[in-house]
């Protein structure tokens, strides 16, 4: 999609940029849903902050930028010009907390705009769809504005707002990574019967395999290196608590009442669903403030201390590219553009996630008088997805992103350093627990309620 809008020409990209929301595509590309365009340069906004946030607190990046004469303040100067950039705030953790803060407010900003709009039809929803080089000006003005925040206690209050949404971000990429288990297994398994029975059906057990092999795996290791005999006493519950609760829902998926009540449902989706709260569980004992019971990689890897492992670094300086870091990014990655482009037939998913059901994919072919396809505005009879909802998503993503950089450290106003936090350890860890229970529910639910239309 992105390289081919590149190479539509300049005029069809203004129109898309200032006009509204059926713009012109060029002959190379196909048509498309308004509501998946749109969607997705929402969601392209999201990640180019994204990738601000990162070049920002790459190491070096300070020093390099105080090369520039006249920039930093503090730095080498050009006669007759004045310091008046702050590197301390354009680096580090101080930039990504203003980066994902003018991120939130933006979304929030649409969040708010687009409540209650139920058509295309509703005036507000050609300023969702449309008018996107005023979007992208907006955003960069707030972003402005954001690195004129002082210091003060912003990063320490804007952190508690950061655990919540990100909290909340967790349970939504949960409930997108089961939808895209329920279409993976429906897709493979319609599949099977249509053609190739033997082979669709020994992927979907090779995969099965796989997934809980992986998690099998990852809980020996968390048993090897993130416990000890006589100390880390909340891992081995943590680890101990959650296996537990992944084998209950995997024999829950597979008991015959479910089955008869929801026949989709299977073990592929509970060894993905187990998969991840495995990870989600690694997640939080790296954030553990107690190094004993939180080894790093680095020493694990190499047989050095885990002080002589752990460098100090500068105050502000924060290495989020590490193994549990970029994993977590790589999902949210995934789990941004599924949420772009997703048409569900799961009706539990629908609901959780403001969705209609089997709408918001591909349409039909529109092609103009001059033979070049166009956006199909899908959204006339009614929107394929709650406005309000998708903005308020991405504002999660944001915080989500933010401390993701920042491994969830804590801001310490005191020394202008981050700091590991047990907060931090038990908002992931609750968040599994409550994302094993929405799962539980999507299993349930048919059965307990029989006279509800879950199909």
């Amino acid at each position: 999609m992105g390289a081919c809008m590149a190479l539509c020409s300049l005029a069809s990209c203004a129109s898309c940029l200032c006009g509204s929301a059926p713009c012109l595509l060029c002959g190379c590309c196909p048509s498309s849903n308004n509501s998946t365009v749109t969607r997705l340069l929402y969601s392209f906004f999201l990640l180019l902050g994204t990738l601000v946030s990162i070049i920002m607190i790459l190491p070096g990046m300070e020093t390099q930028l105080r090369k520039i004469p006249g920039f930093c303040q503090g730095g080498t100067a050009i006669p007759g010009i004045e310091n008046h950039v702050n590197c301390d705030v354009i680096v580090g953790y101080k930039s990504v907390y203003r980066m994902c803060f003018a991120m939130a407010c933006f979304f929030f900003l649409f969040s708010a705009i687009m409540i209650r709009v139920k058509s295309s039809k509703d005036p507000r929803a050609a300023i969702q769809n449309g008018f996107w080089f005023f979007k992208f000006l907006i955003l960069v003005g707030i972003t402005v504005g954001a690195f004129f925040i002082p210091d003060g206690t912003f990063h320490d209050v804007w952190f508690y707002f950061g655990i919540v949404g990100s909290f909340m971000f967790i349970l939504i990429q949960l409930i997108l990574l089961i939808d895209f288990a329920h279409s993976w297994n429906e897709v493979w398994v319609r599949n099977a019967e249509e053609g190739n029975s033997k082979c669709w059906f020994s992927g979907l057990l090779f995969f099965t395999v796989l997934h809980y092999a992986l998690a099998f795996a990852a809980v020996v290791l968390f048993y090897l290196y993130y416990t000890k005999p006589d100390n880390c006493a909340e891992h081995k519950f943590f680890i101990s608590f959650n296996l537990i609760l992944c084998v209950i829902i995997s024999v829950v998926s597979v008991l015959p009442k479910v089955q008869d009540a929801s026949p989709q449902s299977g073990l592929l989706q509970s060894s993905i669903i187990t998969l991840y709260t495995m990870y989600v569980t690694w997640s939080a004992m790296t954030n553990n403030p107690n190094r004993e019971c939180n080894p790093s990689l680095l020493s694990l890897v190499s047989n050095i201390s885990t002080t002589e492992a752990m460098p100090t670094s500068s105050p502000g300086m924060v290495q989020w590219w590490d193994a549990q870091g970029i994993v977590g990014l790589v999902i949210f990655l995934f789990c941004t553009f599924y949420a772009s482009i997703r048409s569900s037939s799961n009706a539990q998913v629908n609901r959780l996630m403001q969705t209609e059901e089997g709408k918001g994919s591909m349409g039909g072919e529109e092609v103009g008088e001059d033979g070049l396809r166009r956006v199909v505005d899908n959204e006339e009879d009614g929107v394929t997805y709650n406005y309000s909802f998708f903005h308020f998503h991405l504002l999660l993503a944001s915080l989500y992103i933010m401390m993701t950089l920042t491994n969830w450290y804590k801001p310490d106003i005191t020394t202008q350093a981050m700091q590991s936090s047990m907060p931090a350890v038990w908002v992931k860890i609750s968040s599994s627990w409550l994302g094993l229970g929405l799962y539980l529910w999507t299993l349930v639910a048919p059965v307990v309620f029989p006279s509800r239309d879950f199909n």
